[in-house]
């Protein structure tokens, strides 16, 4: 039975692990500055994160989950023991810690948090587009005419965030074998005889492969391979034709049941992503100190534990922002307090910051995109929400 043309190269393109043939890169360098935005998807407890150790109402508020051995960030908050890491990053500087935040969303249910926070919208499905393209499409002419693709998912497909009008490229490992060289010489052959538009994917498929390095076929699979990803992110990030901007997805952080402290899910999700942190700020290179990174999820948690030892869905949580363009060393909250009286609805960490003001700041501030744009096209809806200042480094 012969093979159509579309199988075999599906079939090429999955076993050199790539998902969608990323077009190379421009050679034009117009900017040294990289964002990359890591979505945690499923609710990250901000209170197990980061927690606010000093808040006279904090240790009969967690109960069971108030931790005892944090690593101490100020006279209020304090970090995990698994994210040591992150906290060193802070001590130099490179890490800032948004606490009380939250999108304009005000409901618990995963989809609709996770559509608001990756679209920019004010409300759920109200657009099919997301902030990260639209800033990308957003950026004074120069960078957006440097470059045929102006970010980079690290996903099967364009997470929301990422999709839009302004051109971006996705990677993934594959689960197939890898293919040998011979097997490659000989598609590459086939391509270039009958059809030269799928011997250019295959051509740009090989060299996208060449540039994520090792880890495209050694580690960045499975569920916590954020690390093996953030290498790879970072070998395309840190080259001087590479993309501005990059997404990373991390899932699993719905701890209903036995969320534990230094043991459980959260605790081994926090170890990933502390990991994968420092393997960007590793692999980044020379590159770091104009890099910004911003993990953030959907929504936080309920203060109190549940009866399964674990935390429902809440409202407010935390955002953590690294890299050596990060104006960092501090917690940025104006904090609401866990008294019962200071909760939201009783239950939630209330929030005091719009992540859409920090997220506006970075891209404003970091990246040189125009205000105008944030508030039209980026973050429809958003003037209450004004950028925040100073979280850039001079």
């Amino acid at each position: 039975m012969r093979a159509s043309r579309r199988t075999v190269l599906a079939a090429g393109a999955g076993a050199l692990s790539l998902s969608f043939p990323l077009a190379a890169f421009g050679q034009n360098n117009a900017t040294d500055k990289r964002f990359i935005f890591i979505i945690l998807r499923g609710g990250m407890d901000g209170l197990a994160a980061v927690p606010a150790i000093g808040d006279a109402a904090y240790a009969s508020a967690r109960g069971r989950l108030a931790a005892d051995d944090a690593l101490r960030l100020d006279s209020t908050f304090a970090l995990h023991p698994n994210l040591p890491k992150l906290h060193g990053m802070y001590a130099a500087g490179e890490a800032l810690i948004v606490h009380a935040c939250a999108t304009a969303y005000r409901d618990r249910s995963h989809f609709d948090a996770q559509n608001v926070l990756e679209s920019g919208a004010a409300a759920p499905f109200a657009r099919d587009a997301g902030w990260l393209n639209a800033a990308l499409g957003a950026l004074p002419g120069a960078l957006r005419g440097s470059r045929r693709e102006l970010g980079l998912a690290l996903a099967s497909q364009a997470p929301l965030a990422m999709r839009g009008e302004t051109a971006v490229a996705t990677w993934s490992p594959s689960p197939l074998p890898e293919t040998n060289a011979d097997t490659l010489a000989r598609l590459m052959a086939l391509y270039r005889e009958r059809d030269a538009q799928l011997a250019q994917a295959l051509d740009d498929a090989i060299a996208a492969n060449a540039l994520a390095g090792d880890d495209a076929m050694n580690g960045a699979r499975g569920p916590r391979a954020i690390d093996a990803l953030a290498r790879v992110a970072a070998n395309f990030l840190a080259r001087d034709d590479g993309p501005i901007a990059a997404m990373i997805e991390l899932n699993g952080w719905d701890t209903h049941a036995q969320q534990g402290l230094a043991q459980g899910a959260l605790a081994r999700n926090l170890r990933t992503l502390d990991a994968g942190l420092d393997a960007l700020k590793t692999a980044m290179g020379e590159r770091w100190r104009h890099t910004i990174v911003v993990a953030a999820t959907e929504f936080g948690r309920t203060v109190a534990p549940n009866g399964a030892g674990g935390t429902d869905h809440g409202t407010a949580g935390a955002a953590i922002l690294v890299g050596g363009a990060v104006q960092g060393g501090r917690v940025l909250a104006d904090w609401p307090g866990l008294a019962p009286s200071a909760l939201y609805e009783g239950r939630d960490l209330r929030p005091t910051t719009d992540l859409r003001a920090v997220l506006k700041g970075v891209l404003a501030d970091h990246l040189q995109a125009p205000n105008a744009a944030l508030e039209r096209t980026v973050f429809p809806d958003s003037a209450a929400a004004r950028a925040t200042p100073g979280l850039v480094g001079a």
